[in-house]
């Protein structure tokens, strides 16, 4: 995975210690163990975690992007979408989808 820097980049100089775990652990530590789970599943598992916890921002739309970039075809990101709707809420998933929609060019 590509060396991340938006924690630097955004709050750098407002949250530097933020900005580091940010970029440093979370992307650098933790998205890196694909030996224990692949990029494609933790991009998956984060943005059910993401519509669930009712981030619907341009978060959300990162990691539909980035699961998109790991391989998850937009038939796949339906179905992940259309499951996760019954347990994280309907009005969720209608702005996860549209966010999806824009994502894989629909």
């Amino acid at each position: 995975m590509e060396k991340v820097t938006a924690g630097r980049d955004a709050l750098g100089e407002f949250a530097p210690k933020f900005a580091e775990l940010n970029d440093d652990v979370l992307f650098g530590q933790i998205w890196a163990r694909e030996k224990e789970l692949s990029v494609r599943d933790r991009s998956i598992v984060t943005v059910v975690a993401l519509m669930a916890g009712g981030v619907l921002d341009s978060s959300l739309k990162f990691h539909i992007g980035n699961a998109k970039k790991h391989g998850v075809t937009r038939e796949e990101m339906a179905e992940i979408l259309t499951h996760a709707a019954f347990y994280a809420g309907w009005p969720k998933a209608w702005a996860a989808f549209n966010m999806a929609k824009e994502v894989y060019g629909e």
